[in-house]
């Protein structure tokens, strides 16, 4: 007998316990969005929980609908004088063994980092977003950026390619908006809790108005304070957010009860 519970009652809510166990128990493509950011390489003390990446990768890959996509938020500690490479093993897992596509390799470059300690190698200022996907993307609905030149008039003339002879007189208007670029500059959070990495509101608001639509269900299986949930919940998402601290699941229940009000 399937004891996977229907989605509807899972939507919407803060689930305390271990991500892996709690993927299970979700209906299979059932999932349009995740955005997370797991710990890593024991940069932060999450209150001495473990987890399993490979089991939590192919769960998240099984409660993927099609199309769905995955961010993952992600960078590398160093040990003995080397960086663990922690961030491409895992791409890699998803790609080559979850059964994702890595639709794009995405920076957040840290407006503000930390100061660095003083050390053999240039200051560290980004984290790696890897946007992992189920087939195709079902959704993309892009930010965009206003460009340098737009609603300027340029003539050019251009080579006749058909008869190769001669030149084309040509008119050409920049265009005033273009594409966002992949690498994307915003500032590390202010933490006005005890969570030790909350994520940069912008950062998951921007990922989840481009990966999913109105009333999509979008996942964070680290959901910490609750950022992610508390931003799909402003764009007309549902959210799920699992977390193994009980202290986590009350802080992020706590932050979403606060919006709602």
């Amino acid at each position: 007998m399937d004891s996977r519970i229907d989605i509807i009652h899972w939507i919407d809510t803060i689930q305390c316990g271990d991500s892996k166990e709690l993927l299970k128990q979700l209906p299979d493509g059932s999932v349009d969005l995740t955005v997370t950011s797991p710990p890593y390489d024991n940069l932060r003390n999450y209150k001495g929980f473990q987890w399993d990446f490979c089991g939590i990768a192919k769960e998240l890959f099984r409660v993927t609908k099609d199309g769905g996509v995955v961010v993952w938020v992600v960078s590398d500690g160093t040990v003995d004088g080397s960086e663990t490479g922690t961030s491409f093993k895992q791409a890699l897992y998803f790609k080559e063994v979850a059964g994702f596509r890595l639709h794009d390799t995405m920076i957040w470059r840290k407006t503000n980092p930390l100061p660095q300690v003083k050390q053999p190698r240039y200051a560290s200022c980004f984290e790696y977003m890897f946007v992992l996907s189920k087939g195709k993307p079902k959704t993309f609905n892009p930010i965009m950026r206003k460009t340098k030149y737009g609603g300027l008039e340029r003539w050019s003339r251009e080579k006749n390619v058909v008869a190769e002879t001669g030149r084309t007189l040509k008119h050409m208007i920049f265009k005033e908006e273009a594409i966002q670029y992949n690498v994307w500059d915003m500032q590390v959070a202010r933490n006005k809790t005890t969570h030790p990495a909350v994520f940069p509101a912008q950062l998951a608001h921007d990922h989840i108005i481009t990966w999913s639509n109105s009333e999509d269900i979008v996942l964070d299986p680290f959901v910490g304070s609750g950022t992610t949930a508390i931003e799909a919940m402003k764009e007309n998402r549902h959210y799920i957010g699992f977390d193994i601290s009980e202290e986590y699941c009350q802080m992020a229940r706590k932050r979403i009860e606060e919006e709602e009000v």
